[in-house]
């Protein structure tokens, strides 16, 4: 049965040899020694701009834990233009929205994903005021059940400059990673998100950099290192 074009963006399940997938594990490494006294339980991805590729970059680094043997959680709190639940083939029907409000149990709005040790939060319900929901205590006792029950739970949240809900659940999460397009967002865009964040005492682990053109040279080495043995 052919894949998705959704599905296809889970190259760490699909080619976990590439170079792509190397780059993801690299990334939960940084993340690890980046906070090594203090392990990031809680994480938080995003970008300053719609497009960028935080959602394939939580999505992927999510699976790169569930192959180290983590038991991961991946939240879609990006409850205005969710997709998480497509690429894992699931339904949306309730989900964050859903456990904020009290209207179901935890038990109902996870799910198993296909992939051994990774289970998702869709966004659920689209609200009319999803800053205003995000804010609710209710998220804290949620991440206090959920850090019972996993090795690390994972955010993807809209862009910081376009709306505030990304900053609210970042106050809530051990750290940020800003997802940044090349040649797709300004440099003072990229500024401005860090500083949002900062402002409100997120600590931002560090930067992915996506779409970075390389030379042949840099390419034909990268390809002799895949293929060595």
């Amino acid at each position: 049965m052919p894949r998705l074009a959704h599905e296809q963006k889970l190259v760490m399940e699909i080619n976990p040899k590439s170079r792509i997938s190397e780059s993801f594990r690299t990334l939960r490494t940084n993340i690890r020694f980046a906070r090594w006294e203090n392990p990031v339980r809680t994480l938080l991805i995003t970008s300053a701009v719609p497009g960028e590729g935080k959602t394939t970059t939580a999505a992927n680094l999510a699976v790169s834990y569930a192959h180290e043997g983590k038991k991961v959680l991946l939240v879609d709190a990006d409850l205005r233009k969710p997709s998480l639940h497509l690429m894992f083939g699931q339904t949306n029907l309730y989900g964050l929205t859903n456990l904020l409000t009290n209207e179901r149990p935890d038990q109902e709005a996870i799910r198993e994903s296909y992939i051994p040790n990774l289970s998702l939060v869709p966004s659920g319900t689209i609200p009319p005021n999803p800053a205003e929901i995000l804010s609710s205590s209710r998220l804290d006792s949620l991440l206090e059940e959920w850090k019972r029950q996993f090795d690390i739970v994972i955010f993807d949240s809209p862009p910081t400059l376009a709306i505030t809900d990304g900053l609210v659940v970042a106050t809530r999460c051990d750290g940020v990673i800003l997802v940044v397009q090349a040649g797709k967002v300004k440099l003072e865009q990229v500024r401005k998100a860090k500083m949002n964040l900062e402002l409100v005492k997120s600590t931002v682990l560090g930067v992915v950099l996506n779409h970075v053109r390389r030379s042949k040279t840099t390419q034909a080495n990268l390809q002799y290192y895949e293929t060595d043995e």
